[in-house]
């Protein structure tokens, strides 16, 4: 029964991590302030739950094996990276030329009126946490230098890590929506209009510099060949 009971160190240092990979700005705090902004408190905790499940994915595969996790994505980094770049320039055109659906109703209603829409903002964020590469790659980075600072000696102690991980990041989620929501009322749908554009703009820019650092790649992979 011991081994169930997770090391002191574990439990807070695991939310401490959540919270910090979750904290920086970049496409998905994007999203989900947008989203926060536009449908209210539930809409942006929706959209930072797909981060959420993106993050305790990696932590967890993490957990079951650092050096084939990082072998693998070291292997396939290129193609992430492409699909990451194309997924975030497409996100990115459609938030531009969405129009804004600001919801004044009642929070009881208006929060819960577009659940579909909700619910599919959860692939969405997955989706774009996963295929960042440098981010998988830091968070199991991290995750080996957490592991072997907490002193986690069983896969009972990994999972009492990536769980604690997982619940820091929902609370970011959780802090940053509520704090979007309480300001959301000061905002007019035109100004709401040049949100989605200028958001939109972000992480079409995003999505630029992954593929942008690709393309640098092979252009100087070229060069050296030829030279």
């Amino acid at each position: 029964m011991l081994e169930l009971i997770p090391h002191p160190l574990i439990l807070p240092v695991g939310l401490a991590v959540g919270v910090l990979i979750a904290a920086p700005v970049g496409p998905v705090n994007i999203l989900c302030i947008q989203r926060a902004i536009e449908r209210g408190f539930f809409a942006g905790i929706f959209a930072g739950l797909g981060a959420v499940l993106g993050d305790g994915l990696i932590a967890l595969l993490a957990a079951l094996g650092v050096g084939q996790i990082t072998g693998a994505i070291s292997r396939y980094r290129d193609v992430v990276q492409m699909i990451g770049g194309l997924v975030l320039a497409g996100f990115g055109v459609m938030l531009s030329r969405s129009k804004p659906r600001f919801q004044t109703a009642e929070p009881s209603r208006a929060e819960w009126s577009s659940l579909k829409d909700h619910i599919w903002d959860i692939p969405k964020t997955f989706l774009l946490t996963i295929t960042n590469p440098g981010a998988v790659l830091g968070l199991v980075a991290i995750f080996g230098g957490v592991s072997s600072f907490v002193g986690v000696s069983s896969t009972i102690q990994a999972l009492w890590l990536v769980a604690a991980i997982v619940v820091g990041s929902l609370a970011w989620w959780v802090f940053l929506s509520a704090m979007v929501a309480r300001i959301r009322h000061k905002l007019t749908e035109q100004r709401l209009a040049g949100m989605n554009y200028w958001a939109g703009l972000v992480l079409v820019a995003f999505g630029a510099v992954l593929m942008a650092e690709l393309a640098i790649k092979a252009i100087v992979k070229s060069w050296h060949l030829l030279g």
